[in-house]
């Protein structure tokens, strides 16, 4: 079996137009050697460990590999555990010893800002000189910029933090994502008609700002679903400690408990807000559900 890789380095939160233009390069480039299209990144932010701050994450491990895999045909993805060991590598070593021995590199493709090893001494200069000293390709892209505003996770975090979801979405290239296992929840959704499927962030994850938000729902063998998303922690009934994302995939009944959900979140429909009564939030729902469908239609 050929396990020479051109190989995507990068952190990828988010899976950004940015990273899109690394990760299609990285697929040209595989074509044209004959190897496998891959992606190398840490299971872990590092500034978790060099800076001491938890990251705020905008994706999952997972969800990055699933945008990587199925929007940019990235065949394997990699997640290096990212810890002190790691941490204090040489750059030098990183490429030579990692890179090219362990995971059998022939070409590798970065951003133009790439950092990375020991005090974050290597970058994009460094890399090209040293794969040419190795014998290996390596591309190197540039800053990618839309209505002259660069592209990165830090600016998408931003968006998604005030609600500006079909801004986020056009950065993204694709639906912001959240998913997981469908869990229980107080049965509210039943209560007043409207039943939801209810997903847990995990506590390293950006909660984009509360509110309705409409969307695509991926319920696996049972289907996809037109989907009205509340994210936040429903303060009409009782105020949650941690905020959660109740899904309703219109048109779908059955029971999702249990399984696991993967939903695309393009627009914002209304922030959450508090009602005086459980019959004014219904018809809220109501009029929130219709909108989602609607707007749906014409996409």
């Amino acid at each position: 079996m050929n396990e020479r890789r051109v190989i995507a380095l990068g952190f990828f939160d988010g899976v950004h137009i940015g990273h899109g233009a690394l990760l299609k390069k990285t697929y040209e480039r595989a074509r044209e050697l004959g190897a496998i299209p891959s992606a190398m990144s840490f299971d872990t932010h590092p500034d978790t460990l060099v800076r001491g701050t938890p990251a705020e994450l905008l994706n999952t491990m997972e969800e990055r590999r699933y945008l990587m895999q199925s929007l940019y045909g990235i065949e394997d993805v990699i997640f290096c555990h990212f810890d002190r060991a790691m941490m204090n590598r040489p750059w030098e070593d990183f490429v030579e010893g990692y890179l090219v021995k362990e995971l059998h590199a022939c070409h590798l493709v970065c951003g133009h800002d790439y950092r990375f090893g020991a005090r974050g001494l290597g970058d994009a200069e460094k890399l090209q000189k040293k794969c040419r000293e190795l014998g290996l390709g390596c591309d190197v892209i540039g800053e990618v910029k839309l209505n002259g505003i660069t592209v990165s996770s830090t600016y998408l975090r931003t968006l998604l933090k005030a609600g500006r979801m079909e801004e986020a979405v056009r950065f993204l290239g694709h639906g912001h994502i959240i998913s997981g296992i469908v869990q229980h929840g107080d049965s509210r959704g039943h209560t007043i008609g409207f039943p939801t499927a209810n997903l847990a962030f995990a506590p390293e994850l950006l909660v984009p700002a509360f509110g309705v938000y409409g969307g695509w729902a991926d319920a696996g063998e049972k289907g996809r679903f037109p989907a009205a998303v509340n994210l936040g922690v429903h303060p009409t009934v009782h105020t949650l400690p941690r905020p959660i994302a109740e899904v309703s995939l219109l048109g779908f009944s059955g029971n999702l408990y249990g399984s696991f959900l993967r939903v695309e979140l393009l627009f914002q429909v209304r922030p959450e807000r508090q009602f005086s009564s459980l019959d004014e939030l219904a018809a809220q729902v109501h009029r929130d559900q219709q909108t989602v469908l609607h707007r749906l239609a014409k996409v």
